[in-house]
């Protein structure tokens, strides 16, 4: 190798198999050498590939980065370059290095380790290791920390990642609430990485350096899945897949799937699956990985005259026109329903917000019923109403609605509108607001975009700082001042457990209900 690679001013390289058998031989460039692709082929956490790389250095130079990085993406068994003597063309010092088992546990420790060890250098004559013996105690090592984690959950194991063009501390925001998202999708989150930058990457949203470094650390952990906190292009997630088996999946279908989790009315599951393959279909590619994979299920085939990707697209039209067409009957059966309410001259309230924020357990506490209500995104997806009746002898009929957030994906919005029209018929809005939460201006803020979207914004509204209990007196006061100045709107505190702190909302209500029913009186007149 050394002669060849002197001769020709390439580095020469061999992968070598666990018992010395030549299986790749590579020819390189004087500064770099190139690994063949090995596909899709998945190497298990508790094992090397069992492939050892051994190659020539013209240059001097000692283990490169782009050589660790391969022995890191590629699981080598071990990574060895020869320095060759350029006056005698003989080999000189060889340099190896190896992976080393990982606790995924210890996160805050592992970040500030290698992921590799250094062998002593020595010349190919004094090479002593035992390989054998080397490889074998590693796989043994790497085994005895998988198991108790493999037997504690089988769950998805995830590494999120964020970047920003702007300031950092948004960044942390938005990945605090990301993964509050994918806790709620009962995924592991191993890690989080944000990266700040001129300009996001077109092509791989990180940067080169970044996504090495991204690749190697989910290697590390063990991690199943990538979350990146931003839409990502077709051109994205194509580029993403290449570079790792990993599935690779980005916030809005991350939203879309913790919606087909919890999504249990057939009009629910009928939406969610409407909103998927919209999402879906301008992502459909040509060679398409396992990223979209739980969007993809049963979804394939080959029709005569058409290639599988035509053949994908146009089953995914016919599947969306199919569900519109669903979809819309049921907005009209809703419609009729809407109109025998009206008839009946009950006032409908509806309790908007943010996900989370306490909604149902509000309409339980009020309503004295029991609808399900978790501390969970999204717990609710299907409206739910009740008959609430106020002092005076008023008596409303009250909606739990779908929870919103923030970037709220289109498909999402545009699937649900026939629920989110139930809001529209409103006679008053219940904005409730999480007010332990360090983020619930920003939340409101995002609430009101979504029903300015919808064109619901001129409904009248009594915001609701649910959690009082979380929270001191002079945040709640600090709170309720920066909302009044924005809102022409009552602002009560409450807390949606404790039914005796419901009083002043309740007289709120039956003022706001009582204003409308004298306003529609003065009308009819």
């Amino acid at each position: 190798m050394a002669e060849v690679s002197l001769e020709t001013g390439r580095q020469i390289g061999v992968l070598l198999n666990r018992k010395g058998q030549v299986e790749y031989v590579m020819v390189g460039t004087a500064k770099s050498i190139e690994m063949p692709d090995f596909g899709r082929s998945r190497v298990s956490t508790d094992r090397f590939r069992g492939l050892r790389c051994v190659h020539t250095h013209l240059l001097g130079e000692k283990l490169t980065q782009d050589d660790l990085t391969d022995l890191a993406l590629l699981r080598l068994d071990l990574m060895s370059i020869v320095q060759i003597d350029k006056l005698s063309g003989l080999p000189g010092l060889v340099y190896s290095a190896h992976l080393l088992p990982t606790n995924a546990e210890s996160l805050e420790t592992e970040s500030q380790t290698l992921p590799y060890e250094f062998l002593e250098p020595r010349v190919p004559s004094q090479l002593d290791t035992n390989f054998s013996e080397l490889i074998s105690s590693l796989e043994s090592e790497m085994t005895r920390i998988r198991l108790p984690r493999a037997r504690e959950s089988n769950r998805d194991r995830a590494i999120l990642v964020g970047v920003t063009t702007s300031h950092i501390d948004d960044a942390e925001e938005s990945m605090a609430e990301l993964q509050e998202l994918t806790e709620s999708a009962d995924v592991v989150v191993l890690d989080k990485i944000i990266q700040r930058r001129p300009k996001i990457d077109a092509k791989t949203v990180l940067g080169k350096g970044k996504l090495e470094e991204l690749l190697i650390r989910s290697m590390r952990l063990g991690a199943d899945l990538i979350v990146f906190d931003t839409e990502l292009s077709p051109t994205q997630v194509r580029s993403l897949s290449e570079a790792t088996d990993l599935k690779v999946i980005d916030r809005p279908q991350l939203i879309l799937d913790i919606f087909a989790q919890r999504a249990q009315s057939r009009e629910g599951k009928l939406q969610v699956e409407l909103a998927q393959l919209k999402y879906l279909l301008p992502r459909l590619v040509q060679g398409q990985n396992s990223a979209f994979s739980r969007l993809a299920g049963g979804i394939g085939g080959r029709g005569p005259g058409e290639t599988k990707l035509e053949t994908d697209r146009r089953r995914v039209r016919d599947k969306i026109n199919n569900l519109d067409k669903q979809v819309e009957g049921m907005r009209r059966q809703r419609q009729e329903r809407r109109k025998n309410r009206s008839q009946k001259n009950l006032p409908v309230i509806s309790l908007v917000g943010y996900t989370n924020a306490g909604k149902s357990t509000l309409l339980n506490t009020l309503t004295q019923s029991d609808v399900y209500a978790e501390k969970k995104m999204f717990a609710t997806l299907d409206p739910t109403s009740r008959r609430l009746r106020l002092p005076y002898e008023q008596e409303v009929i009250i909606n739990d609605t779908v929870g919103f957030i923030r970037d709220l994906p289109e498909a999402l919005v545009a699937a649900f509108r026939a629920t989110l029209e139930e809001i529209s018929d409103s006679d008053l809005l219940i904005h409730v607001v999480d007010a332990s939460n360090s983020r619930a201006i920003n939340q409101v803020e995002s609430v009101e975009k979504i029903l300015i979207d919808l064109k619901l914004n001129e409904i009248p509204q009594i915001i609701v700082l649910n959690k009082a209990d979380l929270s001191s007196e002079t945040d709640i006061d600090t709170l309720t001042r920066q909302i009044s100045l924005d809102k022409d709107s009552d602002v009560v505190a409450v807390s949606a457990i404790q039914a005796k702190t419901l009083k002043p909302l309740i007289e709120s209500i039956g003022r706001g209900v009582s204003k409308d029913l004298s306003e529609f009186a003065v009308g009819t007149a």
